[in-house]
């Protein structure tokens, strides 16, 4: 059970603020989100059909999961902006917001004179915030891409998988999450600069972008050594044993313990302290080299013990390891998890879902539970609100 008490709404930093959402899928929706989490009033506009992502990949109802995901705590308005009403109303709403966010695909926004530039000219304390894929100018700027078109793109594909197969797709859009996480930082920066000078901004972030900085430790490497990184699997190219995946008992782990002080308190807490006196694993460089042999010892050397024995030995060495868990094995309050990071979500068609908050807590409150709108659920409410100014 939680014991802390839920921060109230009024409370959240972001009380007061209002966002209007024009955003499909999932890097716009989830900076939304972020957004509602904080405290801000998001109004997400959906054409007559409602988000893509409400439908995609499923046909229950129109709360898949990718729309389940990323946008609770929203009131949701239908507008069709092709109708000069629906588009006035848009401006109505802009024009009562702090925030904008978007995600369509360069000049889409143009069409219906909601693009940043004109925008800002009539509202310029507003924060306009946009994600492309490619840029907003530029021979790729009008490519439809995802996340997995940045991955590809950026180079982060041909450091995952191994070096004897095809690259990999890292398993999940982590692209497109980063890229919301760039979005609601440099929204959170303008929104603190205009409360100093009353200034708006344009937050501009791309997926490629995005996807090329998050591999700065490769573009180091790149540069210092001037040699290709390249994938091979698990474990760490210039230190050993670093992230190896070592088979237990009855599970796997992976293990860090690559400077020589941390190999010898691993050879000690397993009682294979002769590890120390052969040559193959002497020193960093000599575990490197033959990383494939010294794996096979450790997993030789784990394979009597459970992972539950394994962990507990190395936790009380103070080692670097983690048991490698499948999602139904991941709890609340166990391994570290906080005891409220999920947090209920429910809608008005019967979705009841448990699914992780913010990934941080204010003054260790807890995280509060929230509602998924159906689509237009607020039309009315937000409408009759703009009649009475």
């Amino acid at each position: 059970m939680n014991h802390h008490a839920t921060l109230e709404r009024e409370q959240l930093p972001l009380h007061g603020k209002r966002v209007i959402e024009f955003g499909q899928y999932i890097a716009a929706p989830a900076a939304g989100q972020t957004l509602a989490d904080l405290g801000a009033d998001v109004i997400k506009i959906e054409p007559p059909g409602g988000d893509t992502a409400r439908r995609l990949g499923w046909e229950k109802d129109d709360f898949g999961p990718m729309f389940s995901a990323y946008n609770r705590g929203k009131r949701s308005v239908v507008l069709d902006l092709r109708q000069k009403q629906d588009l006035q109303q848009a401006l109505t709403l802009i024009a009562q917001s702090d925030v904008l966010l978007q995600n369509a695909r360069p000049g889409t926004m143009e069409k219906f004179a909601l693009d940043s530039v004109t925008v800002r000219k009539t509202f310029p304390a507003l924060i306009y915030g946009q994600v492309s894929a490619f840029g907003q100018n530029g021979e790729y700027s009008q490519r439809p891409g995802f996340d997995i078109a940045a991955q590809a793109e950026s180079g982060m594909m041909s450091l995952n998988g191994f070096a004897d197969r095809d690259p990999v797709r890292i398993g999940f859009t982590v692209v497109d999450l980063l890229a919301s996480q760039a979005l609601v930082t440099g929204v959170l920066a303008a929104l603190l600069r205009r409360y100093e000078h009353a200034k708006g901004a344009l937050v501009d972030v791309s997926l490629i972008d995005v996807a090329v900085s998050a591999l700065a430790n490769a573009w180091a490497e790149y540069g210092l050594n001037q040699r290709m990184p390249l994938r091979r699997g698990n474990g760490q190219a210039t230190v050993a044993p670093a992230a190896e995946v070592l088979q237990a008992q009855d599970g796997l782990i992976v293990l860090s313990a690559y400077t020589d002080a941390h190999f010898s308190v691993l050879c000690r807490t397993i009682e294979r302290m002769d590890l120390l006196q052969d040559n193959r694993f002497a020193n960093n460089q000599a575990r490197v080299a033959n990383r494939s042999e010294l794996n096979a010892t450790l997993s030789d050397s784990f394979g009597s013990m459970s992972v539950d024995a394994l962990a507990a030995l190395l936790n009380k060495a103070g080692l670097v390891f983690g048991v490698i868990r499948t999602m139904d094995q991941v709890k609340a309050g166990q391994g570290g998890v906080s005891n409220d990071l999920f947090v209920s979500i429910t809608s008005s068609q019967g979705t009841n879902l448990s699914l992780p908050g913010l990934p941080f807590s204010l003054d260790g409150q807890a995280r509060n539970a929230a509602h998924l709108p159906a689509l237009g659920e607020h039309t009315d409410e937000v409408l009759a609100q703009l009649a009475k100014g």
